[in-house]
């Protein structure tokens, strides 16, 4: 049985040409980049080639780019490096990935009040209700830019104006954006955004944050100097490099990619919406062009996930980070979904090498699967 890939939001295979150039790099440069020898001026060089081709892609200054070791510790290191050590207020909303939230609940704990931003029964935010969340103390505002479950793009320009006229800092969560929309920093009032390499077809275990220039972090790892004396430690070239390599390809190939994505969604969408009591969530519109989160109702998240990958499909219920979990999605929850329909919730993905033929025999196993457990 063939299978079909469509959790591209949970992790992406690598690509050949990252995977190729990554393992020529660690046999061939592997000297430490803070080292003064040839060898360590090669590996310098490489580090410094990567960053400058991240920056292009992004459009912002190569010293505005730290790498960390994936996008939970660049959503740490922003979140708690502004307010670790100078409690504020944070502003963040009650869809945000597990990273935030998380961070979030560790600063409580520090004496960082916290307001959870509610959403529409669409996942829509709304900009009247974060102008009224504002006080004297409120030093950061942390909102994804597109949601990891549903898919929906938030008005990162318009919060940035915001934030930008309150005197406050701003952090994005551009893990699920980024390969995926148009990024320029540059144009942008944004002060920190967080990514990560494994979600465009790179490796696991290397992330990145921009860090605006004259915005001032305290650091979560202490060490040495690298990174712009941002995070200690020796920087993993390979993984940067291959980080660099994976977001040059998902440029250089974005529209059509968008378009066809698009299409194959929209495909898959209208397939599942022919199966009685399924409900698509999200906004019809404004979302990335690779998600869809629907419900079966009368079905709980566990069983159908089960039976689909005994059909040979992989998809989710949401995040990776929180799929053991029993409890429905605290995305939808937030939605003002009801539990029951909430629990059937699963998330399709598509990515880089899913095919029209795939998205047909997706949906007639999901219509077998979902006939099956409800008889």
């Amino acid at each position: 049985m063939h299978r079909i890939y469509l959790d591209y939001n949970a992790t992406t295979p690598i690509d050949p040409l990252v995977l190729e150039l990554m393992t020529k790099l660690m046999q061939d440069t592997f000297g430490n980049p803070s080292s003064l020898h040839r060898e360590g001026a090669q590996a310098s060089l490489r580090l410094n080639e990567a960053r400058e081709s991240m920056a292009r892609c992004l459009g912002c200054d190569p010293r505005e780019l730290v790498f960390t070791s994936g996008g939970t510790e660049a959503i740490n290191l922003a979140l708690k490096g502004v307010l670790k050590t100078t409690p504020g207020h944070l502003i963040t909303t009650a869809v945000e990935h597990q990273a935030v939230l998380q961070s979030a609940k560790w600063l409580e704990t520090r004496g960082v009040a916290v307001t959870h931003l509610g959403v529409s029964a669409l996942g829509e935010l709304d900009l009247g209700a974060l102008e009224q969340a504002f006080r004297p103390e409120t030093r950061l505002i942390s909102v994804m830019m597109a949601n990891n479950e549903i898919g929906n793009l938030y008005p990162i320009e318009a919060i940035g104006k915001i934030a930008r006229a309150h005197g406050v800092l701003f952090h994005v969560d551009g893990v699920q954006a980024l390969g995926k929309i148009p990024i320029c920093l540059k144009d942008l009032p944004v002060d920190l955004m967080s990514f990560s390499g494994h979600k465009i077809y790179g490796p696991k275990g290397i992330g990145l944050l921009y860090v605006r220039r004259g915005v001032k972090l305290e650091r979560l790892v202490d060490g040495g100097s690298q990174e712009m004396e941002q995070r200690g430690g020796t920087e993993n070239l390979a993984g940067i490099a291959g980080m660099a390599k994976a977001l040059e390809l998902c440029m250089a190939h974005l529209p059509e990619e968008i378009a066809r994505l698009t299409q194959l969604r929209d495909t898959l969408e209208q397939g599942l919406r022919a199966i009685p009591e399924t409900y698509v969530h999200g906004l019809p519109q404004q979302r990335i062009a690779n998600t869809l989160n629907v419900s079966f109702t009368g079905i709980t998240k566990e069983t159908i996930l089960l039976a689909l990958d005994r059909e040979g499909i992989a998809v989710s219920s949401g995040s990776a980070c929180a799929s053991g979990a029993i409890e429905p999605s605290h995305v939808l929850l937030a939605m003002g979904l009801p539990r029951g329909e909430a629990m059937g919730a699963v998330r399709f993905s598509l990515g880089r090498w899913t095919t029209g033929e795939e998205i047909g025999v997706a949906i007639e196993r999901v219509t077998k699967v979902v006939n099956q457990l409800r008889m």
